[in-house]
């Protein structure tokens, strides 16, 4: 099992370099192999290996040093990964980009992830299941979905949030399942891989009725019609933070 703690943790006499491969040379790998996965890792969360490697934690930003963290966490190749709120001590910005970071790197490793964390919209953000527990007692298990459309009682639907419980189904869901082929004339764009409420929020901000959509390198994707979200249920039990 890796583990992740909120405080990173990293030993600041050793290089990050050293710092990741500390569980693998614990495990007698070969420094060849530390060295290859080192470099893997490193190369995975954005970081240099020949920039970042030979320097010492003190020389990263906050942001990085999570980074770090999380890599030497999965340096050893391990079944499960626990993070324990690991981004509670961060900046929304810098907390914003890791979550995302941290999603693509689930996708990339198919890794198990068990990540403790007070906050629910990073939970409903991050999470394909979700265990709520209060004082120690399970309240409820299920997707983001299942608690947001069906809160097994009134805690679980006063902590979820009653007020933007619309809202954040739409977050759910990606503005690639309701665009239309055709692009509309004018209006703002905004990624395919968008939610559906970040697309609420420009249209408000920009007062428009349609976005155009673009791919990842920039491209046509196709565009979304405000009056395409109220056609609908905005989410169905099938929709997850993937589709």
């Amino acid at each position: 099992m890796g583990y992740v703690i909120q405080s990173v943790g990293l030993f600041p006499h050793w290089t990050i370099a050293r710092n990741i491969g500390v569980v693998p040379t614990m495990l007698n790998w070969s420094p060849a192999r530390i060295a290859a996965r080192v470099s893997e890792l490193l190369t995975l969360f954005d970081l240099d290996p020949a920039t970042y490697g030979p320097r010492y934690p003190h020389q990263l930003s906050g942001g990085q040093q999570q980074r770090v963290g999380v890599a030497r966490a999965m340096a050893g190749d391990p079944d499960v990964l626990l993070m324990d709120e690991p981004f509670g001590a961060l900046d929304p910005l810098i907390r914003a980009a890791l979550q995302d970071e941290v999603k693509r790197i689930h996708q990339v490793s198919g890794k198990t992830i068990v990540m403790v964390t007070h906050d629910i919209d990073e939970a409903l953000r991050l999470g394909t299941q979700i265990v709520l527990l209060e004082q120690g007692r399970i309240l409820q298990v299920g997707s983001p979905f299942a608690l947001l459309s069906q809160p097994a009682n009134d805690q679980v639907a006063d902590f979820v949030g009653r007020s933007d419980v619309g809202i954040k189904l739409l977050s759910l869901q990606k503005v690639s399942s309701l665009a239309r082929l055709e692009a509309p004339e004018n209006g703002p764009s905004l990624p395919v891989s968008a939610s559906l409420r970040e697309a609420v929020s420009i249209l408000a901000q920009h007062r428009c009725n349609t976005l155009n959509l673009r791919d990842d390198t920039g491209a046509h994707a196709g565009g979304l019609h405000a009056a395409d979200l109220f056609k609908r249920a905005p989410i169905d039990a099938r929709h997850g933070n993937d589709d």
